[in-house]
């Protein structure tokens, strides 16, 4: 019983980033979503770095997010791209499987998603799509 313990308490700390993993996250200065969702990655266990810049256009083109999945922010956390208004459990799923993807993206900027929260839209379903370096695309999570 105790190594079942052990074997589970073990995957469960695996599957959550460290408090002190750092995500680099560039943003428009003009973009107030953003900073919802800033608040909402460093609730779940965050370090962020903030920067504000007025290219993000070319932000996104040097990190590889394909233009259809582009949105208002893009983040950076150990090697993997995180485009848009994903949700934090999201991108622990994807650090914690090490998937073999360049990043993941909620693409456009879906309403129910944090940091775009918007009464009446909260049960808006959108997808989180992951996205590799040749921009080959598929469904990640449903929400």
């Amino acid at each position: 019983m105790k190594k079942q313990l052990f074997v589970l308490l073990s995957l469960l700390s695996s599957a959550l980033p460290a408090a002190d993993l750092e995500m680099t996250v560039y943003r428009s200065p003009t973009c107030s979503c953003c900073g919802r969702w800033l608040e909402h990655v460093k609730a779940n266990g965050f370090k962020v770095k903030d920067i504000v810049s007025d290219d993000m256009d070319s932000i996104k083109e040097k990190n590889g997010v394909p233009e259809k999945l582009a949105s208002c922010h893009t983040a950076q956390v150990n090697g993997y791209i995180i485009e848009g208004h994903v949700p934090a459990a999201d991108i622990q799923k994807l650090l914690a499987s090490k998937a073999n993807a360049a990043g993941i993206a909620a693409p456009g900027m879906p309403l129910a998603s944090p940091g775009m929260e918007t009464p009446g839209h909260l049960d808006d379903p959108y997808q989180v799509i992951s996205f590799d370096k040749n921009q080959h695309m598929e469904l990640f999570a449903n929400h």
